[in-house]
């Protein structure tokens, strides 16, 4: 067995081995921090998400680059099914000003208005879609009126039980109900062609 004075140069040794490798760690990290700013940070952990530095990014975009999807106001949750035979969401609407149109197939006025709305509703579909809502008559019957009056390129829903109708308080036809791109409802009531018309371009425009 080393003596007392042996093991006291063997302690001593082994204290400044120690000693010099931590100030040779020591070393390392000053002169990281010095050339970066910062010490670099520990890996990352499989299965967790790595630390970011700051406040966490409002989400403005999509992971695709594109915008977030619009909130639904409330005023367009509503689903249906159209005359074709389509499911229908109005939340694909939200975001962009809508037209909905309260018609029924015997309705003089409303085939005074259908003209108007066969020729504007595709100019504007993708900016200020006009959605038509049928009711107070049969399946067949506005079939027949959308043939007649060409608007098959307009979404037509089928209301026959007065859902839609009772969801707005339409009590009577022809009625249009515009909502703004905020979900507001800023017109209801009755619009001839040429009024239908400014109100749909100036929507656009907005």
């Amino acid at each position: 067995m080393p003596s007392w004075p042996a093991r006291r140069r063997q302690s001593g040794v082994g204290a400044a081995r120690r000693a010099g490798t931590a100030a040779a760690l020591v070393a390392a990290l000053l002169g990281a921090v010095s050339c970066t700013g910062t010490a670099s940070p520990p890996p990352a952990v499989a299965g967790t998400a790595p630390a970011t530095a700051g406040a966490a990014a409002t989400p403005t975009a999509t992971a695709t680059g594109s915008p977030p999807p619009a909130q639904v106001p409330d005023v367009l949750r509503f689903t249906g099914t159209t005359l074709g035979g389509a499911a229908f969401d109005a939340a694909q609407l939200a975001g962009k000003p809508v037209v909905l149109w309260f018609w029924a197939p015997w309705c003089a006025t409303c085939a005074s208005q259908a003209w108007t709305v066969a020729e504007v509703a595709p100019r504007y579909r993708d900016t200020v879609p006009i959605v038509g809502v049928a009711g107070l008559g049969e399946r067949k019957a506005m079939k027949e009126f959308v043939t007649e009056f060409d608007l098959g390129d307009t979404p037509q829903i089928e209301d026959g039980k007065g859902v839609l109708w009772k969801r707005f308080k339409v009590t009577e036809q022809s009625i249009f109900v515009i909502i703004d791109r905020n979900g507001a409802i800023v017109h209801q009531g009755f619009l001839d062609g040429e009024a239908l018309t400014a109100r749909v371009a100036a929507l656009a425009g907005a």
